[in-house]
């Protein structure tokens, strides 16, 4: 019951239920990623999609199937033997928010100390 409660109310949770029937009416399933994502096209058309396992979070689409997303190339990664470059790297999370976020020196939510200002400026003001 709470499943389909999600996923009748929330576009973040996989696929709304209008995705999902316009998948069933238009949509040829293409291939699946390692994340478990799957893709799709609209029969004869140009239109493109992926129906995410889990949250709708765009940056589990892996390289190949980002190219063949955005219309980059053609032929999906499940059709050729699509092999990652070496400047392309694995998925990681976005990490803002939690206890794992980038905190720079001096953020006010690390415990290290501000370093204190030299004195090195003089502040501007009007009429100057």
């Amino acid at each position: 019951m709470n499943s389909l409660f999600v996923q009748f109310f929330t576009w973040w949770n996989s696929a709304t239920w209008g995705t999902r029937f316009f998948t069933w009416r238009k949509g040829e399933y293409v291939g699946a990623d390692q994340f478990g994502n799957k893709y799709y096209r609209e029969r004869g058309g140009k239109k493109r999609w992926v129906i995410y396992n889990g949250l709708a979070e765009a940056s589990t689409i892996p390289p190949g199937w980002h190219g063949w997303m955005h219309h980059r190339v053609d032929t999906p990664p499940v059709d050729e033997n699509y092999a990652p470059r070496e400047w392309q790297k694995d998925h990681k999370p976005n990490l803002t928010g939690t206890a794992a976020a980038y905190r720079p020196q001096g953020s006010i939510l690390t415990e290290d100390q501000r370093p204190k200002v030299s004195g090195d400026y003089q502040a501007w003001t009007p009429g100057n």
